[in-house]
């Protein structure tokens, strides 16, 4: 914080609302303004800034069709990027404005960008008249609070595809949003081409949530090649998530000779842990998995696994593993298989991730981070950080954005009645989660997950997704001290008619009977049947 309290002192401590999501730590407003136009040029300084001057350029000709250029001399008008050596931390930016020069500065080019993700939302808010763009001037220096700040998008219950993926990569970027989680394989199907292992996809890719006979859809390798460069020029990491032990129920359609069965209302839901011959099969998996992907970062779930694991109580191989490591019960050989395959990963360099049912495993509290999701177990969370694990904080409630906004709202799900407006989303980590003693830098940030049981079409995913992930990116980015609901709204509501020229189909809180205002009448017919409130096992699915 020290370049912050520098910053504060050069410029005063008078601060007016700045149109940013999320807040920066401090903006103060300048009286000159910037003239943006054709004529602008950009400076790349010294250092490295190629990602961060590009994508400048490539979203205000997408935006606001105008060319910037770039100049090694300053002109009249230009907007300057410098790497500095000291002065400012490594996710920290400034955000310097005058009426000839805009200058971002920041120790490395990652910093650069967040700072150009700053200017380019005061660009977008701002019209454009007589082919100019009159910026009012902020002086901003900024840092994010959390390091992991995330979305999880459920791609096997219902596929999206590549452009509706960029779509939201474009939007996390915008959000400073760094950690996208790809749920890219679970019961309904198998998303992700593995070539030692054909029928994945061919077999496992057929089929949705809704419709078990839809045509195989799934990403060939080259697609994640292309989704993975597309997120690391928005300076976003992808992680992968491979579901098991359970949710493998697609997989198991593929090749049969590898599951563990299931149960009456979860058929061939898991792997077998008894047999030598799935480990060698999930480890080849995994390792054409951390092929593709460079964030050395693979879940593995690992969750909900007693929703179907009845056939390990008869299936031979599992009875003999139980005797031979004299396993008292099936939690015993779930954490057994959970174990050795996060040593596969650690031998592939790769961190293991999972969902907070492994904190009661063996699992190396260094190579692990747990992913907190069942909000009514506080106790597994304060478990979790007691023995050492890392945590991303997701609950339910308020993080899982296929929850409702709204009490009247159709489409989407509840937990007994209780859902997710924006506010409850604002307004975490909760108090209990921010006074935790010691072990709040075990805590490496918070991810909203968004299942998609009862998302069918983009238009349904928007609505639950928008305007939430703006109040998601504040609440990962600033400091609870810093946020103030009231002045958050404030700022959305410019944000609102972003969404509106998008083409977003976005809930509306200011007017919430009338939050389809811009779409046309056929889009608001769009709707499902009412949902019903989660009985007690469905309570626990994601």
């Amino acid at each position: 914080m020290g370049a912050v309290l520098i910053f504060a002192s050069q410029f005063g401590l008078a601060q007016e609302r700045v149109p940013l999501i999320p807040k920066p730590v401090k903006a103060i407003k300048q009286s000159s303004v910037f003239n943006l136009d054709k004529h602008t040029a950009i400076n790349a300084g010294i250092g490295n800034s190629e990602k961060a001057v590009y994508y400048l350029q490539t979203e205000v000709l997408k935006h606001k069709l105008i060319s910037l250029s770039i100049s090694p001399q300053q002109t009249a008008s230009t907007i300057k990027f410098t790497i500095v050596t000291n002065g400012i931390k490594n996710n920290g930016y400034q955000l310097l404005m005058s009426e000839n020069l805009i200058e971002i500065k920041a120790a490395n080019e990652e910093a650069l960008f967040l700072g150009t993700v700053s200017l380019l939302q005061l660009i977008r808010q701002t019209p454009i008249v007589n082919q100019k763009i009159a910026l009012n001037c902020w002086n901003i220096a900024d840092e994010a609070y959390f390091g992991w700040r995330g979305f999880m998008l459920d791609e096997s219950r219902h596929f999206f595809g590549k452009k509706k993926v960029k779509e939201i990569l474009d939007w996390m970027a915008f959000y400073k949003l760094n950690k996208f989680h790809w749920h890219l394989t679970d019961q309904p199907g198998w998303r992700i081409e593995i070539k030692a292992y054909p029928r994945l996809t061919l077999v496992g890719g057929i089929g949705n949530h809704t419709d078990p006979a839809a045509p195989a859809q799934y990403y060939t390798q080259e697609d994640i090649k292309e989704i993975i460069r597309y997120a690391a020029d928005r300076f976003i990491e992808v992680i992968p998530e491979i579901d098991m032990p359970g949710h493998a129920t697609a997989a198991n359609l593929a090749y049969p000779e590898f599951s563990g069965g299931g149960s009456p209302k979860y058929p061939e839901f898991t792997f077998n842990p008894g047999k030598e011959e799935t480990y060698q099969y999930l480890t080849n998996i995994l390792k054409e998995v951390d092929a593709l992907f460079p964030s050395q970062m693979i879940h593995l779930g690992a969750d909900e696994v007693h929703f179907g694991n009845q056939n390990w109580n008869t299936d031979a191989s599992v009875q003999k593993l139980m005797k031979d490591k004299k396993f008292n019960d099936l939690k015993e050989v779930e954490n057994y298989f959970i174990e050795r395959m996060a040593d596969s990963l650690k031998m592939m360099n790769n961190e293991v991730l999972g969902w907070d049912e492994v904190v009661e495993s063996k699992l190396s509290t260094k190579n692990t981070t747990v992913f907190w999701w069942r909000h009514d177990k506080p106790e597994v969370l304060k478990k979790a950080l007691e023995k050492g694990f890392k945590v991303v904080l997701c609950p339910r409630l308020p993080l899982y954005f296929d929850f409702v906004q709204d009490s009247t709202h159709r489409i989407g799900r509840k937990w007994a009645g209780a859902f997710v407006p924006l506010e409850s989303v604002y307004s975490f980590p909760s108090s209990e989660i921010n006074d935790l003693p010691k072990e709040k830098n075990q805590i490496r940030g918070i991810q909203a997950n968004l299942w998609t049981e009862s998302v069918t079409t983009v238009q349904q995913m928007d609505y639950l997704m928008f305007p939430r992930i703006a109040a998601l990116a504040e609440s990962a980015w600033t400091a609870p001290s810093e946020k103030e609901f009231s002045g958050f709204q404030q700022r959305l509501k410019s944000h609102l008619k972003l969404y509106a020229s998008a083409g977003l189909y976005y809930f509306n809180p200011f007017y919430p009977k009338n939050s389809a205002e811009f779409l046309n009448p056929a889009q608001r017919e769009n709707q499902l049947p009412d949902s019903e409130d989660l009985t007690n096992q469905e309570q626990q699915k994601k």
